[in-house]
């Protein structure tokens, strides 16, 4: 009786043995997959190894660590990976849903390791060059037109810094910035910021009705400084207008008259204001003298002007020589006489 009991103790043991051998067995044969909640990777391409943890058998897990998942086509793309996506690519592998047994999540949500180099950081370090080297010193605002784009760098962690320079611009009232992020001295992306230049410039505004004719002076005219869109090319009014000052402001060289009735609160423009014309001298068809003087020579004949004469002008004048009649070229002065030039 003992001896029977102990046979059939023995046998239970066998048959508990043999089935944990079997259960090792199928356990050692299975692929166990962990799927995380989320993930980050490196590059572009995901493969079952990059986004989930494999242990099991070394022939399969080998298999299933290369199998590709797809591909990030866009920055900031995110992909779903569910665990009924990973058993349709192990089938389609060799690898059966039987061998398989998922840990973790239900779903992993897969998105690109990068870096966002923000279009503000481009803008701020192109106005701060560009404020310390102005194109010219009579500009008082800068506007920046637009944001640049922002930059995505997939590899992040780079030693980078900036590189900042002026291009050349065909527009008057703007200038350009070109900035360039380098990593170990290397461009590896660039920008270019445009921005609208206003200029701190000088006008002449009327502070009554002027008539045609009436010379521009400080009691009709008055300085006032103001912005503009662009720089004053010609300096063609300014406070020397017989007695208005100022030492920032351009010089006249001569005399200006109203050319056209301004009325008050007009702003002065080229067009409106003109040089006092010299005072006519010789009229057309009257006799003038012509005066030759030269070293040791001094005369004076009479001839007929063909046309009217002011101070400083050069006018025809008809001189009849015995039987001939020749026309000359002379210069006009302040007593009504010529200069004959040769």
């Amino acid at each position: 009786m003992k001896n029977r009991m102990i046979s059939l103790i023995l046998v239970v043991f066998l048959l508990v043995s043999a089935n944990v051998n079997i259960n090792a067995q199928q356990s050692d044969s299975a692929l166990q997959i962990y799927l995380p909640r989320d993930i980050t990777i490196a590059g572009d391409v995901l493969n079952l190894g990059q986004v989930a943890i494999i242990r099991g058998n070394q022939l399969l897990t080998a298999v299933a660590d290369k199998i590709a998942l797809g591909r990030i086509s866009k920055p900031g793309q995110k992909i779903i990976i569910d665990r009924s996506l990973v058993l349709s690519r192990l089938a389609s592998n060799g690898i059966s849903a039987s061998d398989v047994k998922f840990t973790g999540a239900e779903k992993l949500t897969v998105t690109q390791q990068h870096e966002i180099i923000k279009g503000e950081e481009f803008m701020k370090k192109a106005l701060a060059f560009l404020q310390k080297n102005l194109p010219d010193t009579s500009i008082c605002q800068v506007d920046p037109i637009r944001k640049p784009k922002d930059m995505i760098l997939f590899e992040s962690g780079q030693d980078l810094k900036f590189s900042v320079a002026t291009v050349k611009s065909g527009i008057r009232n703007q200038a350009k910035v070109r900035v360039e992020l380098l990593s170990n001295d290397k461009e590896i992306g660039m920008r270019e910021v445009n921005f609208r230049l206003k200029y701190d410039c000088y006008r002449a505004v009327t502070k009554v009705d002027i008539p045609v004719g009436t010379p521009i002076t400080g009691e009709n005219v008055k300085i006032e400084k103001a912005v503009s869109n662009y720089p004053e090319v010609d300096k063609w009014l300014g406070p020397q207008l017989n007695g208005i000052s100022g030492n920032t402001l351009p010089r006249l060289h001569e005399a200006i008259v109203a050319t056209r009735r301004i009325p008050a609160n007009t702003i002065l423009r080229q067009g409106m204001t003109g040089p006092v014309k010299p005072m006519l001298v010789i009229k057309r068809n009257q006799n003038v003298a012509i005066i030759f003087d030269s070293p040791g020579l001094s005369l004076a004949i009479y001839g007929k002007a063909r046309k009217d004469g002011r101070v400083g002008e050069y006018i025809e004048v008809e001189v009849r020589i015995t039987t001939t009649t020749q026309r000359i070229l002379a210069k006009v002065n302040e007593d009504g006489t010529v200069k004959p030039v040769f």
